[in-house]
């Protein structure tokens, strides 16, 4: 995570050097609050992919060793999130293939987590709109273009549902697998 954290933190850095760091609108930071976006959909699908395939390898550690292979490649073959946005759907079917139920268990663990899911699939708009050029999104409420506070939120929510994850997934394989098992 502190790849991914230095990365979007070198996207603030260009915010700040295109536009400045004083109040008032900046018409040239459009183009990277859009490409900070982008970079933050792409660096939260990998850590999800990431956690998704940590869980799949404990959980196969469990079986014996030849089907190890077998639980892995099944588990892990058209996973949404090799190949889709990191959104609330993909996430949760990726991991429902494992038997969890990830937005369940995150909720419980924190109840704010519900409008962070919210926020999420906000986010996910956004991405598409930006990735399609195609703002004419009903889920965009009429806006066509975002603010730096606007992504730093996205940011916040992110960051965030990324330890809830990581605690609701570890929370599992030990539900499964046993308290010893884990990372």
């Amino acid at each position: 995570m502190n790849e991914s954290a230095a990365a979007l933190d070198e996207i603030e850095a260009a915010h700040a050097a295109v536009g400045g760091t004083a109040r008032g609108r900046r018409y040239a930071t459009q183009q990277i609050n859009q490409a900070y976006v982008v970079l933050l959909s792409s660096r939260l699908q990998r850590f999800c992919r990431d956690l998704h395939s940590e869980l799949v390898a404990q959980l196969a550690f469990t079986v014996a060793a030849p089907l190890q292979p077998i639980l892995q490649k099944d588990w892990t073959t058209g996973r949404a999130l090799d190949k889709g946005n990191p959104n609330s759907g993909n996430i949760g079917s990726d991991f429902g293939r494992l038997g969890m139920k990830v937005w369940d268990d995150v909720y419980a663990l924190d109840a704010r987590n519900k409008r962070r899911r919210q926020l999420l699939d906000e986010m996910m708009a956004w991405r598409n709109a930006i990735g399609h050029q195609d703002f004419n999104k009903q889920e965009l409420n009429g806006q066509t273009e975002i603010g730096l506070a606007q992504v730093r939120g996205y940011r916040s929510v992110c960051g965030a549902l990324a330890g809830f994850f990581d605690r609701a997934a570890l929370s599992h394989l030990h539900a499964v697998a046993g308290p010893a098992s884990g990372w």
